[in-house]
């Protein structure tokens, strides 16, 4: 293909480059990740701009997990891109890896009666100790797990250990119990994988995203806390903010 900047355009250069550079990494010859991609001087003399143009533009596919670099030999494509999810889908793992055409299942789950810690009982404005119901589950593709999830829910919804988890939660909820969940307040962080590093089959010294969530109904009731633990390799959060200007 031939890679042409428009230098008369008023669509900025760095941006132009990131739209070719699109286009060539879909090309056959790059595609299949093979095969190293030209090198920033390369392109920066073929297009006529700045290396820092250049590296704008690669930096952002990066960040997409669409490219990927190894320092000292070269930069191709990522063959497996990375899910994403965003604030605006907290509602079902499940559902919005569907609408990405990605099929996700169980690979395990488990419910249980425990006692409810500290944080938990805060939220819930309980006892601590009461027994409560955990669900754990472990989602992932028929290749790999990606996320490892804990959910505890309100005992004032009456959730049982009887339950079809199978299912999407907030379905089963809305469905069975009549409960419709309308707001979530996050805590995202960064740890080690540590003890969590089995289930989801990363080095305990690598790290994952953990993504805590406070759940509630409309009448702003408490009703699940949640806390995910993600493949940083496979999974990024993605975030869109807009001005009110």
């Amino acid at each position: 293909m031939t890679l042409k900047i428009d230098h008369n355009s008023k669509l900025p250069l760095h941006v132009q480059v990131e739209n070719l550079m699109r286009e060539l990494i879909s090309s056959p010859t790059y595609s299949n990740g093979t095969t190293f991609l030209p090198k920033e001087i390369e392109l920066a003399n073929t297009l006529g701009v700045s290396r820092s143009t250049i590296r704008q533009a690669t930096n952002k596919l990066e960040y997409e997990g669409l490219l990927k670099r190894k320092k000292g030999v070269g930069t191709s494509v990522a063959v497996k891109k990375k899910l994403s999810t965003g604030l605006d889908h907290w509602y079902s793992f499940t559902n919005e890896m569907k609408e990405k055409g990605i099929d996700v299942f169980n690979i395990s789950l488990n419910v249980e009666l425990v006692p409810a810690n500290e944080t938990i009982a805060a939220f819930f404005n309980i006892e601590v100790g009461r027994k409560i119901v955990k669900l754990s589950k472990l989602k992932g593709t028929k290749e790999e797990p990606i996320v490892y999830f804990e959910s505890y829910f309100h005992p004032r919804i009456g959730v049982s250990l009887k339950d079809d988890f199978e299912i999407p939660l907030y379905t089963m909820l809305e469905d069975k119990y009549k409960i419709k969940v309308v707001r979530s307040n996050e805590n995202i962080s960064a740890r080690l994988a540590g003890r969590y590093a089995n289930r989801l089959g990363v080095q305990a010294s690598e790290a994952i995203l953990v993504r805590e969530r406070f759940v509630y109904d409309p009448g702003d009731r408490p009703i699940e806390y949640n806390i995910g633990y993600y493949r940083s390799d496979k999974f990024v959060y993605s975030i869109d903010i807009k001005s009110n200007q």
